[in-house]
């Protein structure tokens, strides 16, 4: 009984403390997928994940012209640590700049939050009720 009345304390204590704030939820997928940056990063990387695909097909192509078991095996090495390398620095480079993009995003959900005196901004993922959408409004915003 003293847990259930806690509970419902502390449920409705909780609720009064937010009544006064002005909270906001963008969705953030949407955000992503209209951001200008994003959009030339996909492309850009598409471009570099064809040139790795060229490195395959070179390979295959320059072992199946071998016939010496021993020399099959050092272009395939040859072709493995090239194809690696520039996978790695692919990952690497489309990681940092995503990183960079949602920094970017991030920034302009907070100065929306501060313009519009906004207390809370969400994920609208996480949020089941309440909150004011304002993921049309930081859209415009976003490069």
């Amino acid at each position: 009984m003293k847990k259930s009345l806690f509970l419902a304390v502390l449920l409705f204590s909780t609720n009064l403390a937010f009544a006064d704030d002005k909270i906001g939820v963008v969705d953030l997928q949407q955000l992503v997928a209209n951001s200008s940056q994003v959009k030339q990063l996909k492309a850009e990387h598409n471009k570099k994940i064809a040139e790795l695909d060229k490195i395959l097909v070179n390979a295959r192509g320059e072992i199946s012209n071998e016939k010496d078991p021993a020399k099959v095996l050092l272009i395939e090495d040859k072709y493995m640590k090239e194809f690696n390398t520039k996978k790695d620095a692919l990952e690497r480079d489309y990681n940092n700049r995503l990183s960079s993009i949602e920094k970017n995003i991030k920034a302009e959900i907070t100065k929306k939050a501060q313009k519009d005196g906004y207390e809370f901004i969400f994920a609208k993922s996480v949020v089941l009720y309440g909150g004011k959408d304002i993921t049309s409004e930081i859209i415009g915003n976003i490069k």
